[in-house]
């Protein structure tokens, strides 16, 4: 176990470039099962999602090899077993994800209960009713036991577009017979770098990008090289610390178009972005002032399914929004777990309203002191760090192992930017 000690306080500055998605890359890795050739994925960030979910494959009798900083060759030709090694999935949600892929190879998988962050209710039902459709027997007793005599291609609507969701039933649907329509699918940046990959491997899938998807069954797919493409996730998160520390950050490699809503919220808590290529630019030099609506009423920031804004940037824009004058309201409708850690930064000296499991205001700027902390997820445990970032003293972070979860070597990205920022074991003195 380890921890970060922060010194805040101090302006960051400089280039820094964001690792590969992690949600493209967890279903992608998934998705080599679909295939017994070799498959190449390039850009794939080196943190602990990542290695649980290449564990299960290895457990499952797939093998991999990390070629270069990045880049990491699987093989799944061997694989046999249709059960999910238990200890591996408590670790991880994305473990849901083998489901499909799973259906799609051997037409079963017996999935123990998936883990991950504890934000709220995180219901399967989309991926049961789905998979149901293409004619999979779904029974629960303890974990989740899937099976297909046959998968038949169908025309289903999703009650919600979850993203997950939306990935298991692409997967089982590339290995069923006929077309299937997936209507109401989500569109993410992700769900799209998944449909780019499969593409690649063979299979035919028409309207990436939008809520309708065709997918037609293949009989067979091969191995292809995929790049994973950058985390936005992660853009939005350093675009967030360089606006509270004051200093000018550039962020290369970006895909703009997966920044406009980014962009808009951001700018109405004051944050200058300005787009320089494929790289952005971020301003931390000018005063944070929350923009106000029509009329001089309070603004409001809410959550909702691509391409609105995302709910795993919502902890970032909290706290973005305690460093900028005036009020302003968060609406998370997503999770209602989400908006628990705000506690942690009431305690670092923020001024916040909980109104409900679901909403907060908050009233800003606040001066923010350094305190003990410990990370209750991924997001919120970056959001707590940029906090100490940009508070005055020095905090501890315990329970890194989320924000690891999530953001790759991120303290060695900080200190090239100039961040007093230290990892040590969770019991040194």
């Amino acid at each position: 176990m380890e921890k970060f000690v922060i010194e805040g306080g101090h302006k960051l500055s400089g280039r820094v470039r964001p690792g590969g998605s992690k949600n493209e890359a967890l279903p992608c890795l998934a998705a080599t099962l679909l295939t017994d050739e070799e498959v190449t994925l390039k850009n794939v960030p080196r943190i602990a999602d990542v290695e649980v979910m290449l564990r299960v494959i290895e457990d499952l009798g797939g093998v991999y090899e990390w070629i270069d900083d990045g880049v990491v060759k699987i093989r799944t030709a061997n694989v046999k077993s249709t059960t999910l090694n238990p200890d591996l999935c408590r670790k991880i949600r994305a473990s849901i994800l083998f489901a499909g892929a799973m259906l799609a190879r051997e037409g079963a998988c017996e999935l123990p209960p998936p883990g991950g962050d504890v934000i709220g209710r995180r219901r399967l039902d989309s991926h049961i009713l789905g998979l149901e459709a293409l004619g999979t027997k779904v029974t629960f007793d303890g974990g989740l036991s899937f099976k297909a005599e046959k998968l038949q291609g169908t025309d289903f609507f999703m009650d919600e577009a979850s993203v997950t969701a939306t990935e298991n039933i692409i997967m089982a649907a590339v290995g069923a017979k006929g077309t299937t329509t997936l209507r109401n699918a989500a569109c993410e940046p992700h769900v799209q770098g998944l449909c780019r990959m499969l593409g690649r491997m063979g299979a035919q899938i028409d309207g990436v990008g939008t809520n309708i998807l065709k997918i037609k069954g293949a009989k067979g797919l091969w191995g292809c090289e995929h790049t994973i493409g950058p985390d936005y996730l992660e853009i939005g998160s350093f675009a967030g610390l360089a606006a509270v520390t004051g200093g000018e950050v550039t962020i290369e490699g970006v895909v703009p178009d997966d920044l406009r809503m980014i962009r808009l919220v951001f700018n109405k808590l004051g944050v200058y972005t300005e787009l320089r290529g494929n790289d952005l630019f971020v301003s931390g030099k000018k005063e944070l002032v929350v923009v106000d609506e029509f009329g001089g009423q309070i603004p409001k920031i809410d959550d909702n399914i691509w391409p609105a804004f995302p709910t795993d940037l919502m902890s970032i824009a909290i706290t973005v929004a305690t460093q900028s004058r005036g009020s302003i309201l968060f609406f998370e409708k997503m999770f209602e777990g989400r908006m628990f850690f705000v506690d942690s930064l009431i305690a670092m000296g923020a001024r916040i309203i909980f109104c409900d499991p679901h909403r907060i205001v908050v009233l800003g700027p606040s001066k923010l002191y350094g305190t003990t902390l410990e990370s209750p997820d991924v997001r919120a445990g970056m959001a707590l760090l940029i906090a100490a970032l940009a508070a005055e003293g020095t905090s501890t972070i315990y329970n890194i192992r989320q924000i690891d979860r999530g953001y790759e070597k991120v303290d060695e990205k900080l200190r090239a930017l100039g961040a007093h920022i230290d990892r040590l074991p969770a019991d040194a003195k």
